[in-house]
């Protein structure tokens, strides 16, 4: 499952820096597919194609927040969630809306860091 921050979040911004996916960021802050992975285009749901650097909208305006679609819980670079084991008030938990299994997210970690 894909980890998310709570509104406990106190916007220290020491989670930001250890993601090795670049999928989170600060409230307001708009985010991309290609920011920390090698995606250059990706196919949404419905068949949208989206080019990798296109501006997404926050999905928070106040707090961090972390992209599911972009969060592999770190499976495949370290042994537990990187922004988890840094939060100085354990407001990074599991997201219990994105259930993944290992393999889903070792797929994850492959499709976003595949060679080009």
């Amino acid at each position: 499952m894909a980890i998310m921050i709570t509104d406990e979040c106190i916007n220290c911004g020491a989670c930001e820096p250890e993601c090795p996916n670049t999928a989170i960021y600060e409230g307001g802050v708009e985010w991309t597919w290609a920011g920390g992975t090698s995606l250059k285009t990706v196919e949404l749901e419905g068949g949208v194609i989206v080019d990798g650097n296109e501006p997404q909208q926050p999905l928070s305006d106040e707090f961090y927040y972390i992209v599911p679609d972009k969060c592999t819980e770190c499976v495949g670079f370290h042994e537990e969630p990187q922004c988890a084991a840094v939060c100085p008030v354990d407001c990074c938990v599991p997201d219990p809306d994105v259930v993944e299994t290992q393999e889903e997210l070792l797929a994850k970690k492959a499709w976003l860091h595949a060679e080009a």
